[in-house]
């Protein structure tokens, strides 16, 4: 199971290496193409485990002045 992060920056936000870092730091992994970075679940993850995810990016970005958005497949 893996969720897929898109990051949308603002040009009075974070410069997006700040962004990378603290998600990278976090567990997520860079990627091409729709998405910006994924975490790998390693397994099949509860819908609660999910949204405690979705919580902790919301904390890790607070002020940064990013929107985000998750999907997870």
């Amino acid at each position: 199971m893996e969720t897929y992060l898109r990051v949308t920056f603002h040009s009075e936000g974070a410069k997006p290496s700040e962004v990378a870092d603290r998600l990278v730091g976090f567990g997520f992994l860079p990627t091409q193409g729709n998405y910006d970075f994924v975490y790998d679940w390693k397994a099949e993850a509860t819908q609660e485990q999910v949204l405690d995810l979705g919580d902790e990016v919301g904390r890790l970005l607070r002020g940064y002045r990013v929107l985000f958005e998750l999907e997870t497949v």
